[in-house]
């Protein structure tokens, strides 16, 4: 038996982790243990889930970043596309295609544009836009490792960034407001980069 020790595969997992339900179906249906591979050790949460809204952990304690309805929508929208980004460079890393890895990296990267959009996102939310801004300048960390074709720094690199991802999700919750009162937080309600 072949055991797998690539540092991508656990962020690949890691990825998987943040995108699974919480609720089984037909298709978690135990697999015989006679066919069922080996599992691969467990990871070690990076902080205690104090946060799980309404469940048998408490109240959820995150700050709160006052968005409106589509403001909210248009950031789930994103922070699935950075899921698909990790997901991309988790691949190409298994096969050693670093232009892949830059590509995919670059388009998490920073930009005076995503700047902005923190800015915009978390105007009501004191430090949100800048550990968003942090979040891009790390993943800036993955292109230069794959521009540099070393596997190790990008393994790194790639490790930092959902490490930042983790922290964001774990300080942070959106909370629905109306246009009247994200414009009393000091928002824009107007943005042209979302679609108004």
């Amino acid at each position: 038996m072949t055991t797998l020790r690539t540092p991508g595969l656990v962020a690949l997992l890691l990825a998987a982790a943040m995108g699974a339900g919480c609720t089984a179906s037909a298709a978690d249906t135990p697999t015989p243990a006679a066919t069922r591979p080996a599992a691969p050790p467990a990871a070690k949460p990076a902080a205690p889930m104090s946060h799980m809204a309404g469940g048998m952990m408490g109240a959820d304690t995150r700050a709160a970043v006052p968005l409106t309805a589509m403001m909210a929508a248009h950031q789930k929208s994103q922070m699935r596309d950075h899921l698909r980004v990790i997901q991309e460079i988790s691949v190409a890393l298994a096969k050693d295609d670093y232009a892949a890895i830059a590509a995919s990296a670059g388009r998490i990267g920073w930009s005076t544009q995503q700047a902005a959009m923190c800015k915009h996102m978390g105007a009501g939310a004191p430090g949100f836009a800048e550990l968003g801004e942090a979040f891009h300048h790390t993943a800036d960390t993955i292109v230069a490792a794959a521009k540099a074709r070393d596997r190790a720094a990008v393994t790194t690199a790639l490790g930092a960034t959902l490490a930042t991802c983790v922290g964001c999700h774990d300080a942070y919750r959106q909370e629905i407001v109306d246009d009247a009162a994200f414009a009393k937080l000091g928002g824009d309600t107007s943005c042209p980069m979302m679609g108004h």
